[in-house]
Parts: C-alpha cells; sequence; structure tokens
C-alpha cells in the first residue's frame, strides 16, 4: 500500500470532480483498489502500486483536457482511462475553447490573417469596425499562450477616453470609475476561463488589467500584450506604449479608426503609427471589414448604414467648403 498526493494546477477543480463528485465516483469505480479522497485542489490516492501508476497518468490527461476544452465528460474519462483519443482531440485551426465548449476560431479570410500574423510577427496591428471579432480574438490567442506557457503573463490594456460620458460623473473610487472602460476585456476572460481560475491568475497578477496611463515607465516582458481600443490614443501614449515591448513579448494593437472618441483638435495615434510603421520587418497589419462582423446581422447593416452616412456628410462639407 502507497499513498500519493496530486494537485491539481491550471483548472478548476470542481470541472475535475464533475457535479456532485460525480467524476470522482466514476473514477473510485474503474480504479477498485485504489481509496481516492479529494479536498480543495488535492487528491488522495491511497493503494495498489500498479493502479496508483495508471491513475497518476490519467489524472494527468484529464488534467491536460480540461486545460485544452474547459470541460470533462464521463466519456472523456473513459476515453483516457482506456488510452484512447478523446472525440475532442483539437482540430485544425482552433485557439482555445470558451467555458462553454464551443471553439474559438477564425471565422473569416481576414480572422485567420490575424492569427497567422499573430504566429509571424511579434508585434500586430489589427484595425476594423465593430464586431469583427479583433478584441475577442486577440485574447484567445493570448489565453493560449498562457495555458501553453509560451507566455508568463497576459497584459490587457485600454485607453480611459470617454465617449459621450464623463469620467467625472461616475461613482466611487478611481478604480470603479476605470472598470467600465474594462469590461469589455473582463466579459472576454470570463468567457474563456473558469471564474476561479482567473480571479486567481489576476490576483497573481499572470492576468492584468489596467489602463494606458499605468503603462508608463514599464518594461512588458514573458508575456502577450494587448491594446485595445487603441485609436482614442494619442501619437505621444501609443509611442509610449509600443516601446514598452520587452524580450519574449507579443503585441497586439486594435482598433477602430471610424469610431474615435478623441477631440476633434487631437490626432489619433492609431491612424499616425500605421502611416509610420508600415512595412517594418517583424510587424503586421491585419485590416479587417464589414464582411468580418461575427455579431448579429443587424451590427453589419447598421456599420454599412453609417458609412453611408459618413461618405455623404463628408462630400456635403467638401462642397460647402468650396
Amino acid at each position: 500500500m502507497i499513498e500519493k498526493h496530486i494537485v491539481l494546477e491550471d483548472i478548476d477543480p470542481v470541472v475535475f470532480y464533475g457535479i456532485g463528485n460525480q467524476h470522482l465516483q466514476m473514477l473510485r469505480a474503474l480504479y477498485p483498489k485504489l481509496r481516492i479522497v479529494a479536498r480543495d485542489n488535492v487528491i488522495r490516492v491511497i493503494g495498489d502500486e500498479e493502479q496508483m501508476s495508471a491513475f497518476e497518468e490519467s489524472s494527468e490527461r484529464m488534467r491536460q483536457h480540461i486545460l485544452r476544452f474547459n470541460a470533462l465528460r464521463e466519456e472523456d474519462i473513459l476515453d483516457i482511462v482506456k488510452g484512447r483519443r478523446t472525440s475532442d482531440d483539437i482540430p485544425d485551426g482552433v485557439v482555445c475553447y470558451t467555458m462553454s465548449g464551443r471553439a474559438i476560431k477564425a471565422r473569416s479570410e481576414n480572422q485567420q490573417h490575424l492569427i497567422d500574423a499573430y504566429n509571424d510577427c511579434d508585434m500586430v496591428f489589427a484595425v476594423g469596425p465593430a464586431g469583427t471579432g479583433k478584441t475577442y480574438l486577440s485574447i484567445a490567442l493570448a489565453v493560449k499562450a498562457l495555458k501553453e506557457k509560451t507566455a508568463k503573463k497576459i497584459i490587457l490594456s485600454r485607453p480611459a477616453v470617454e465617449a459621450g460620458e464623463k469620467l467625472g460623473f461616475l461613482p466611487g473610487d478611481m478604480k470603479d470609475k476605470i472598470d467600465p472602460y474594462l469590461q469589455p476585456l473582463y466579459d472576454a476572460l470570463e468567457d474563456m476561463l473558469p471564474q476561479v481560475k482567473l480571479q486567481d491568475m489576476m490576483e497573481k497578477h499572470q492576468i492584468q488589467i489596467a489602463p494606458l496611463a499605468f503603462m508608463r515607465g514599464r518594461t512588458l516582458s514573458d508575456a502577450v500584450v494587448i491594446l485595445d481600443e487603441a485609436q482614442n490614443t494619442t501619437p505621444q501614449q501609443i509611442r509610449m506604449f509600443l516601446t514598452r515591448m520587452g524580450w519574449n513579448t507579443k503585441m497586439i494593437i486594435t482598433g477602430d479608426t471610424s469610431q474615435i472618441d478623441l477631440p476633434r483638435s487631437q490626432k489619433s495615434g492609431l491612424i499616425e503609427a500605421l502611416q509610420i510603421l508600415k512595412g517594418i520587418e517583424g510587424i503586421g497589419i491585419v485590416e479587417l471589414n464589414r464582411k468580418d462582423i461575427v455579431r448579429h446581422k443587424l451590427v453589419t447593416r447598421i456599420v454599412n448604414a453609417y458609412e453611408k452616412f459618413d461618405k455623404q456628410y463628408n462630400n456635403d462639407e467638401s462642397i460647402n467648403k468650396d
């Protein structure tokens, strides 16, 4: 009789144990010569040495399966214990999986260009209208890097620029005022990581979410760094951000040049950066368009309508000036 303790790292133990500990009960039936007791993220196993070795191997495969798919089914456990490949083995093109088990992958040609540019370049600009998936896909790539340990942390940032509302009127302290600007980033992360694990990663600073102003003076190494809504940066801000890049770091800069919330007299740092950095080796620029919109079909119609309006407005302005 031997005893071992198995620590479930990087995953939500509840997913491993199953609802009402159903998975544990199944494992006890599959390994009758072992006594299996779980507490928090530690499994205490006592019993036959041969079955102990098999259980250790199976539990590690189960952990890896959960890391990939954020889920574990009874049929997966049977396949793993019997040494078979599970039916969910990752197909080509999948970046990662949501908490509901949905595959996150490119849904358009330009989205695939974004994935390819991320793999080929250390810095990528992803520019396009609302709903093209540029932010969501970028965060999925960052989560994949963290899970595969090709990066030690994810750093997400946004400029805290008001879109018709005043920051000072929001209730609470500075964190309370800033959080609404960062909510879209929280939403994407919550879709891809268990709530308990996400909270733990944020407490350990493996995932950091901060306004752009907090980037000054830092060197960002061993990370995937995403700057969202970059069209609302000034030239000085984006230059400061881009020069924060450290060793073993990838940067993704996303933005929509049709939704600039800066004062009319202020030039967008994203537009200037795209002009200056075009053609620089190691920098990828991906332009998404309304054909890449993956939200509700009405979003495409709304984008088209506003593009038509803006074009007519600019023509009228030009005629009036003449």
